[in-house]
């Protein structure tokens, strides 16, 4: 037996007690006649004492470990004469009476510590190591009880967990497939699949109305924080069922999830939010609502003065800044580079100091009179100490470059509590979206989401109207997940399809076996997925996913410690039948 107890359990009543352990060295310390090694495992830290004077050969060969050995001792838990109250094991230390090496290592190339010296790019190239630190560990086994929990919870449900396939035919659903050679049917591709969507469907006709998976995702698309090209999805579908049970049944989940892994009770039922609504006070689909600064319309009030950029512009929108007026030039300068950066896009930021003395302080004094700003700050309820912060343009860029603005203000005044958890089901989006390249309607979820019944007439006659019967639900800023009604009419996915720009060849040719499958009494239904990876990180206060993930992928799409993606021999690609460009 490698070990009695794990370097975590040990406490006051084990002294006495003779204890095998096993693990790594995560420090040492040589006091002279003591020398003292902090052993580590995923379970915590216990501290071995040493002493020259019962045993000068064991302290020597003590002396000779270095960090992340690996070892197993014996010996006698003792009281600890300086103990440690920042260490659950603190009060007592193992006075080791054998010692044996089970394997040696190299010098780490960065410290295994709570705060370590590694950057990112090489934490990741030896990931197996960066495993082994205590934050990585507790955020990765956040992650193992949300999904335990997550299968507690749907099985007290009713639902079945049901394994859908990984190799499956290329489909449109918003972004690139990965896609694998058949070598058994040269020529021919599978997809990997960036959701289970068509299958959960059949799941449905096939008469299981409760389904889920915790199921591995794949999409070919641009990397940031929350991304990765492959993520986890609680994937769920239900039949005989509208908009509103879907809703109840997984705000049931997820407040299930918050109180079992996180202890945070929401008591409330979640607040709703069209998308229109969202939109016109955030400027975004998954606002973070912990804070204010609501968008303010200022057309009313900053058009017509001869100022020619908002008089020439779709929209003039401001946000309310409580306090902070006292801001310095150097700081309104910075905010005004911040927003004209490419990835922002605005073209200038414009302000209005509310004086504590009752005047106005603006960058467009020249065009305003006191008057006509003491309106601007009516309109946005500003009141003395504050700062208007304000945007032009068109409609769609500006409410996007705003919402960015807002959360970087909510960042730089720290009202983005990462412990504190503010849900919002955000519902009735558009069915579709206008595609000025294509010139052509794109489905804003996918081509299976059900339009609102009294919005279907205006399929023919005004599509860009269409409310989809769909919801997404955000939280401190960040989708969550979302799903919809699927349509399960056959003629009605037909029309879809057609509105979309298939031919009826193409839409036969990709999804002639759902098509085929409604014509056999498809049951209504629909669903939601959550995406597990985003759900944990948001739970653990981050704002990038890749730590709740095991074996991530860089922002480049690889994996920096196993080297992949990486070239195929010639004798691999001639098996396949593929020649490279």
């Amino acid at each position: 037996m490698y070990r009695s107890h794990t370097c975590g359990e040990l406490r006051s009543d084990h002294i006495g007690n003779q204890v095998t352990l096993a693990g790594w060295v995560q420090r040492s310390r040589d006091l002279g006649g003591m020398t003292f090694l902090d052993l580590r495992d995923r379970y915590g830290i216990t501290q071995l004492a040493f002493n020259e004077e019962d045993n000068a050969d064991l302290c020597a060969a003590a002396r000779k470990l270095g960090r992340e050995f690996v070892i197993q001792i014996k010996g006698e838990v003792i009281e600890r004469s300086s103990k440690n109250k920042n260490l659950p094991t603190g009060d007592i230390e193992i006075k080791v009476a054998e010692l044996k090496l089970l394997n040696a290592s190299k010098l780490p190339p960065f410290t295994i510590e709570d705060e370590t010296d590694g950057g990112d790019e090489l934490r990741m190239q030896y990931r197996y190591l960066d495993l082994r630190r205590k934050p990585v560990q507790q955020k990765l086994l956040l992650r193992n009880k949300l999904a335990l929990e997550t299968r507690k919870y749907l099985d007290d449900q009713g639902f079945i967990d049901v394994e859908t396939p990984v190799l499956i035919k290329s489909t449109p659903e918003g972004a690139r497939d990965f896609v694998v050679p058949s070598r058994m049917n040269e020529g021919e591709f599978y997809a990997l699949p960036q959701s289970p969507q068509t299958f959960k469907q059949l799941l449905m006709v096939s008469g299981f109305d409760r389904y889920y998976q915790i199921v591995k995702c794949f999409r070919d698309e641009d990397l940031r924080a929350d991304r990765q090209p492959e993520f986890t999805q609680i994937d769920c579908e239900m039949a005989f069922v509208e908009q509103e049970d879907i809703l109840n049944t997984f705000e049931g989940l997820i407040k299930h999830l918050f109180s079992a892994v996180r202890g945070v009770d929401f008591t409330e039922k979640f607040p709703r939010m069209t998308y229109e609504e969202a939109m016109q006070r955030y400027g975004s689909d998954k606002p973070d609502i912990r804070f204010g600064m609501e968008f303010v319309d200022l057309n009313a009030v900053a058009k017509g003065k001869g100022f020619a950029i908002f008089d020439a512009a779709e929209t003039v929108l401001a946000i309310n800044a409580e306090g902070c007026s006292e801001y310095t030039r150097k700081q309104l300068d910075a905010l005004t580079d911040w927003v004209k950066r490419p990835q922002i896009g605005a073209k200038g930021l414009v302000y209005v100091k509310c004086n504590t003395d009752g005047t106005y302080k603006s960058s467009v004094d020249k065009f305003y009179s006191q008057e006509d700003l003491a309106e601007w700050a009516a309109a946005a309820n500003a009141k003395a100490g504050d700062l208007l912060l304000v945007l032009s343009g068109d409609l769609h860029a500006t409410r996007k470059q705003m919402n960015e603005l807002r959360l970087h203000m909510g960042n730089e005044l720290e009202l983005r509590d990462s412990n504190t958890f503010k849900p919002l089901w955000v519902i009735d989006f558009p069915l579709l979206e206008w595609d000025e390249e294509s010139g052509r309607y794109h489905a804003m979820h996918h081509p299976f989401t059900s339009p609102k019944p009294e919005d279907v007439a205006l399929l023919a006659t005004d599509p860009g109207k269409v409310r989809a019967n769909a919801y997404d639900l955000a939280m401190n800023g960040v989708e969550l997940g979302g799903g919809s009604i699927r349509i399960h009419d056959r003629q009605l996915q037909s029309d879809m399809f057609d509105l979309l720009g298939f031919t009826k060849e193409e839409a036969e040719a990709q999804f002639g076996f759902l098509m085929s499958a409604f014509e056999y009494g498809a049951p209504p239904h629909g669903g939601l997925a959550f995406g597990l990876d985003r759900l944990a990180a948001t739970m653990g206060g981050s704002e990038s996913i890749r730590d709740y993930i095991a074996f991530p992928k860089n922002n480049s799409g690889r994996d920096v410690m196993i080297d992949a993606p990486s070239p195929l021999n010639e004798a691999q690609l001639n098996e396949l039948g593929i020649k490279l460009k």
